[in-house]
């Protein structure tokens, strides 16, 4: 009778119970990781495209774009890159602004992870 119990006994064993609990643990850990970056990256994004639509500042010189854009990501908190790294295009009357970036992000002792972004306005 106990052979049979033992037999219809199913489920997760310890080693695969603590294998997938370290999986999950990295994966986390990455995540929260990343999380921050891509958040950052679309803050960047998004007021690259408000700037470029932005009817005030059409006809408005390189400084005020720039200037423009640090005091956005003043409020924004975006420290990566400031009104500097920003260029600055002019097409058939419309102003197109695109940063190129990189990022480096330290996971675990001396393994860092870098990641190259590229935001343009639409």
């Amino acid at each position: 009778m106990y052979y049979k119990t033992l037999k219809k006994q199913k489920g997760i064993g310890l080693s695969s119970l603590l294998v997938w609990s370290t999986i999950l643990i990295l994966i986390t850990i990455f995540g929260l990781k990343l999380t921050p970056i891509y958040i950052e990256y679309s803050s960047i994004k998004k007021n690259l495209t408000a700037i470029a639509q932005d009817i005030n500042l059409q006809n408005a010189d390189l400084n005020q774009i720039r200037l423009s854009f640090n005091k956005r990501a003043q409020i924004d908190n975006i420290k990566t890159i400031d009104g500097q790294d920003i260029k600055i295009n002019r097409e058939n009357g419309r102003i197109i602004l695109s940063t190129k970036y990189s990022t480096k992000i330290p996971l675990i002792s001396n393994i860092s992870l870098n990641i190259d972004f590229e935001a343009i306005s639409d």
